[in-house]
């Protein structure tokens, strides 16, 4: 075995033949991310204009111009953070608990992030906020966004949303339009795209090139600085943007379709290779494919480490999925994630639905068909208020994890500007 394992060294001339690509000045493939980038500046420039746009101040004119009315919400929501209105970790895990709280020595060092997704209208988050202050709940640590980008951006959604996660101390992805969805692959047509991922994931051809000039509108304009990525083209354009300087962020998306350690090895040795002299990288969150077990993250969480990327690169998990469109009901993994939260470090618990006991029983329960909705059939539909109803069922399952994570001695990480 341990000659065989010799072959599988990589000679240092492959590596050199791999960087006659990218320092070749006629190699067409990465002279084109280069003019797409040049665009808009140099990556110190660009890097510079989305640190401006994306300041809180900014953001806030940005939604006094287009949603002055959300001002009202986004200073309520200061107020809260800042009279300690929402429960402490401590007050939550003596809620919890009782007196064990007071003497239950919690996994800090394996603490679960609380994610939830797809978080796709401002007024929702409101909502789950009151509803948080009022029960004493949590309120996530890292929201995930599927809503069409331009429509937001007319909305004020957009500056809204980003201003809101400054606010309550959560991460925050937003999902571009160029994904698929857009008309990308001609052989397909709307939101029924997501079935024929298999068949040509979204960004054939110039649409990785537009993927990219897609990112760097929006950093540059908002600070939108993390985005999904779900294509092995856009996976590497992210890598060039952040070896060159610019500090794009992305997570991969459950759509790559990673469900193995070897596509998880993979993954992680492209993340390495790009990464920087400080060793960081701009994936900084790794969606699972929903058929992986647990053992493919305890195996893929070795390599991991040795690479450095523990502290990098976040697994995140599907806990709950939407009851429709998506995977076979019922879909539930909390036991398993109990399971393995004690022993792999950087995990996301993703809640993208309600209990699927509670689903089954709605009159429209969720359904990932939804995100690709416009807003104003949405409205004209007289669905908003069950769109309202399936966020708030999927705050209520994230809590329903951070319970459940607290009874077994474990840790979460919610938003950490509200629960101190």
């Amino acid at each position: 075995m341990d000659t065989l394992r010799q072959f599988l060294k990589i000679p240092e001339e492959r590596l050199d033949a791999i960087n006659r690509i990218f320092l070749n000045p006629n190699s067409r493939v990465i002279n084109d991310f280069l003019d797409v980038v040049a665009q808009y500046g140099t990556p110190e420039e660009i890097n510079a204009k989305a640190k401006q746009n994306g300041d809180f101040s900014h953001l806030l004119q940005k939604v006094k111009e287009i949603k002055p009315e959300y001002l009202n919400d986004l200073k309520w929501l200061e107020e809260q953070r800042d009279k300690n209105a929402f429960i402490s970790i401590a007050d939550y895990r003596r809620k919890v608990l009782g007196d064990r709280a007071d003497t239950t020595k919690f996994l800090d060092e394996f603490a679960v992030t609380l994610e939830i997704s797809a978080a796709q209208y401002f007024p929702y988050i409101i909502e789950i906020a009151k509803k948080s202050i009022e029960q004493g709940l949590l309120m996530p640590g890292r929201f995930i966004r599927v809503r069409k980008m331009k429509e937001q951006e007319l909305d004020g959604d957009l500056p809204a949303v980003a201003a809101a996660m400054k606010i309550i101390g959560a991460s925050l992805v937003e999902t571009l339009d160029t994904k698929g969805t857009d008309g990308s692959n001609i052989h397909l047509g709307g939101p029924e795209t997501i079935t024929g991922y298999f068949g040509g994931v979204g960004q054939p051809n110039q649409y990785a090139l537009k993927w990219l000039d897609e990112f760097l509108y929006y950093y540059t304009n908002y600070g939108i600085r993390q985005v999904l990525n779900v294509n092995p083209g856009t996976v590497l354009l992210g890598y060039l943007l952040y070896r060159i300087g610019v500090d794009i962020e992305f997570k991969i998306s459950v759509f790559m379709g990673n469900d193995n350690p070897y596509a998880g090895l993979w993954t992680l040795i492209g993340a390495k290779l790009f990464s920087r002299d400080d060793g960081t990288t701009p994936l900084i969150g790794f969606n699972w494919s929903n058929s992986i077990n647990n053992e493919t993250m305890e195996i893929t969480a070795q390599f991991r480490k040795e690479l450095g990327l523990e502290d990098v690169i976040r697994f995140e998990h599907h806990i709950t999925e939407t009851y429709k469109s998506i995977v076979r009901q019922p879909y539930n993994r909390r036991e398993e994630l109990i399971q393995v939260a004690d022993h792999v470090a950087n995990i996301s618990a993703k809640h993208e639905g309600g209990e699927p006991e509670v689903e089954k029983e709605l009159e429209h329960p969720s359904d990932i068909l939804d995100y690709f909705r416009d807003k104003s059939e949405v409205i004209d539909s007289g669905d908003w208020n069950y769109l309202l109803q399936n966020f708030i069922n999927k705050f209520d399952s994230t809590n329903l994890t951070a319970r459940m994570l607290t009874e077994h001695g474990l840790s979460f990480i919610a938003a950490q500007n509200l629960h101190k």
